[in-house]
């Protein structure tokens, strides 16, 4: 009899941190999309080698959202494109 009282237990634990698992499962899933995007923008930006195509960068950066626009030029000027 007590050890179904300590499963019960056990099991109303187990359940009650399922959202918390659920919450951290999601955030690593989120964080890794990020990761795999900002790879992804990375290995765009750097296939501008020639100076015409950095130039089309810049006019393209200089039209677009000037925060997404600050944040790719933060990207080249970090050196983080070779």
């Amino acid at each position: 009899m007590n050890l179904i009282a300590q499963k019960g237990h056990a099991m109303e634990h187990r359940t009650s941190l399922s959202p918390l698992w659920n919450a951290a499962r999601d955030d690593l899933r989120a964080r890794r999309a990020s990761r795999t995007s900002r790879e992804t923008l990375k290995r765009e930006l750097a296939s501008y080698t020639t100076p015409a195509e950095q130039h089309e960068l810049d006019a393209i950066l200089n039209r677009a959202d000037p925060d997404a626009a600050d944040e790719i030029r933060r990207i080249i000027h970090r050196g983080c494109v070779a």
